[in-house]
C-alpha cells in the first residue's frame, strides 16, 4: 500500500519562504509522476506543480511559475516544493499527489496525501 505524508507547512509572513516535503512509502515512487495541489475552503483542488518520474520535466500553475520549485529524490522516495516570495493568496492546504504513470500528461492522479496547511499573513 502506498502512503503519502506531507510536512513543512506553517504560518509565514508575506515575502517569506517554506519548503514542503512529501514522504512516499511503497515501491512505485520512482516510476510515477508526482506533484502538489492546493485547496482552499469551498474551492476545487488545483494543480500547483508536477514533475515526471525523474524530475526532468515539470509543470507549474501560472501563480507558481518563478516562485515555486518542485523537486524529487528518487533514492529517498521524497518529493519537495520550495516556495519563495509567498503571498497571502498562496494560503491553502497543499496536497502531495501521485499519478498513475510516469508522465503527468498521460494519466490521472491515483492518490493524495492528507495535506499540510500553509498560511501566509499580510
Amino acid at each position: 500500500q502506498v502512503n503519502l505524508a506531507e510536512s513543512g507547512g506553517g504560518v509565514v509572513r508575506a515575502g517569506g519562504s517554506l519548503r514542503l516535503s512529501c514522504a512516499v512509502s511503497g515501491r512505485s515512487f520512482s516510476s510515477r509522476a508526482m506533484g502538489w495541489f492546493r485547496q482552499t475552503p469551498g474551492q476545487e483542488r488545483e494543480l500547483v506543480a508536477a514533475a515526471n518520474w525523474n524530475g526532468a520535466y515539470t509543470r507549474y500553475s501560472d501563480a507558481a511559475k518563478g516562485r515555486f520549485i518542485v523537486s524529487r529524490d528518487n533514492g529517498k522516495n521524497m518529493l519537495f516544493l520550495q516556495l519563495v516570495d509567498l503571498k497571502p493568496e498562496d494560503t491553502g492546504t497543499y496536497f502531495c499527489a501521485q499519478w498513475g504513470c510516469t508522465d503527468y500528461n498521460a494519466c490521472g492522479v491515483d492518490r493524495y496525501g492528507k495535506g499540510t496547511l500553509v498560511t501566509v499573513s499580510s
